[in-house]
């Protein structure tokens, strides 16, 4: 079966548009996948739409784990965009992955994909999941179940829930990856959970999924030191998940944190964190600021965690609260060929979205 396959292409910053490709013929070893639904990771995406993503400016060096400055790694146009992938197995030529199964992946906002079994991540959709919800699958919901595991990073064999259970928990930033972590950390036995957010629909969709909710102010930090006492001297947040990619949010959660409390963070700084300061609530409290990238897990669990498992903890809890995220969290699903429009829109603050996702003609012929 082959046809024409239609890609979100960006081709310079601020013009996107839909390019149409012939289907190629379906190699040995692959399979067919045609997408039904494609999740918009709106905070890298933009990045990519506005011209901003470092990628342009710059390269990444993974053996020596350094940025190279004098040259860039990308280039327009930028033809993958987007890694939240719900699709049809049309086709198989891999027994690995037969027809007829719905899967999610993370290969970016087109009609048909031809995968690798081998190379890349594909995870089986359950029957009874809400097909829309498995956007959040193969790569996002990943995304905030290792930061929960960040959490706990020395602890071998660790339960998802070890370094959040019984804790003390801000998420500063209410957008997707932030509210999904803020789930998980409830799931998973958090004593109470605190998301800070300047935006008044992202707190209002926190408190619809039945987490506590406050702006982002800069007095937060004091008033939850007065909420937050563990003893003498001793008054903050356990953990803060730091999910919104403002040098100033990362600012904040580290004065809410208590002494040697730990920020562990899921952001990205494109415009990076000059509001840090590390000579103050840093240095006088000891602490810890740790990165959790999606690249890996805490190097005590890497026997025991990978990407596959991190997604069925996805899986666990869309069962458990899918109608809720799916009521409250997904605020607009549109049609694919309006992408473009919905990008610029975005780009230049004409519209808000708490979480989008584009479907495609297969899903609404469904």
């Amino acid at each position: 079966m082959t046809g024409t396959i239609a890609t979100l292409v960006v081709d310079a910053p601020g013009q996107a548009r839909l390019d149409e490709q012939p289907e190629p013929a379906l190699a040995e070893g692959r399979f067919r996948a045609e997408t039904l639904y494609t999740g918009l990771s709106a905070g890298t995406e933009l990045t990519w739409f506005r011209g901003t993503n470092p990628a342009l400016h710059s390269s990444w060096d993974a053996e020596l784990g350094l940025f190279d400055r004098t040259r860039s790694s990308a280039g327009y146009p930028v033809r993958r965009l987007g890694y939240m992938e719900v699709a049809r197995v049309t086709d198989s030529k891999t027994a690995a992955v037969p027809s007829g199964g719905l899967v999610a992946m993370a290969y970016g906002h087109k009609t048909v994909h031809h995968g690798d079994p081998i190379n890349e991540h594909v995870v089986p959709l359950p029957d009874d999941l809400d097909p829309v919800l498995g956007v959040y699958v193969a790569h996002l919901g990943p995304i905030c179940a290792n930061g929960i595991l960040h959490a706990a990073p020395e602890t071998v064999n660790a339960d998802l829930g070890d370094g959040v259970r019984g804790r003390l928990v801000l998420v500063t930033g209410g957008g997707l990856i932030g509210l999904l972590t803020g789930l998980f950390a409830a799931r998973h036995g958090a004593a109470d959970v605190v998301v800070t957010d300047p935006t008044p629909q992202r707190r209002a969709a926190a408190e619809r999924l039945g987490l506590c909710a406050v702006d982002e102010t800069e007095d937060l930090p004091s008033t939850l030191k007065q909420r937050w006492r563990h003893g003498a001297a001793d008054r903050g947040a356990d953990i803060v998940f730091q999910c919104r990619g403002r040098g100033e949010s990362l600012a904040l959660a580290l004065r809410a944190l208590r002494p040697q409390g730990v920020v562990v963070d899921l952001a990205f700084y494109t415009d990076g964190a000059d509001a840090v300061r590390l000579g103050e609530e840093f240095h006088h409290n000891g602490l810890t600021l740790r990165c959790a990238q999606i690249g890996r897990v805490p190097r005590g669990q890497s026997g025991h965690w990978d990407r596959r498992r991190l997604s069925l903890e996805t899986i666990s809890l869309l069962r458990e609260q899918g109608g809720a995220i799916r009521q409250h969290l997904i605020s607009d699903v549109v049609p694919l060929a309006s992408a473009p429009q919905l990008l610029a829109d975005l780009s230049e603050r004409r519209r808000h979205v708490l979480s989008a996702v584009f479907e495609t003609d297969v899903a609404r012929r469904r």
